[in-house]
Order: structure tokens, then C-alpha cells, then sequence
């Protein structure tokens, strides 16, 4: 394997990453600020306030993206697993 080859998995493997990653940090970040605002103006300092929308909003974009999550990664695995194997 060349130097190119590897560095073309690792350039897959941190787009493939991104790809995982992103709606959920997105989602968790956007809810994150929405309910700074809200604590902000209105002055209310409870912790689960921000915890608990954040983790079903994360829990609700895994329901509606997970199969298509899961099938990227399945991709990535087999595409690397090809290489092994094929040498």
C-alpha cells in the first residue's frame, strides 16, 4: 500500500466522520443556543433545562438518520475491508 492510498483512507475515514457527526452536534449546538437565549431573558439557571431538550433532540435526529448513519459506515467498512483483502 503507498503513501497515496493511506492517505486517501484517512481523507475517506475524516469525511465519513464529518458525515456521522455533524447532524448531531448541529442539532445539539442549535438547541444549546436557543435555550442560552431563553435562560438568558428570562434568568432561570436549571441545568436540565439544557440537558434534557438536547438529549431528545439527538435521540430524535438518531431515529430519523440512523439507518442512513449506519449504511455510510457500512459503506467505509466494506470499501476498507476491500483494500485488506485485495491487498
Amino acid at each position: 500500500m503507498t503513501e497515496i492510498e493511506v492517505l486517501d483512507i484517512i481523507s475517506m475515514m475524516f469525511r465519513t466522520v464529518l458525515k456521522l457527526a455533524l447532524p448531531l452536534l448541529l442539532v445539539s449546538m442549535i438547541i444549546g443556543i436557543v435555550i442560552a437565549i431563553f435562560q438568558a431573558a428570562t434568568q432561570i439557571n436549571e441545568q436540565t433545562m439544557t440537558f434534557v431538550p438536547k438529549l431528545l433532540a439527538v435521540l430524535a435526529i438518531l431515529g430519523l438518520l440512523g439507518s442512513s448513519m449506519l449504511k455510510t459506515l457500512q459503506d467505509f467498512l466494506v470499501y476498507v475491508i476491500g483494500l485488506i483483502v485485495g491487498g
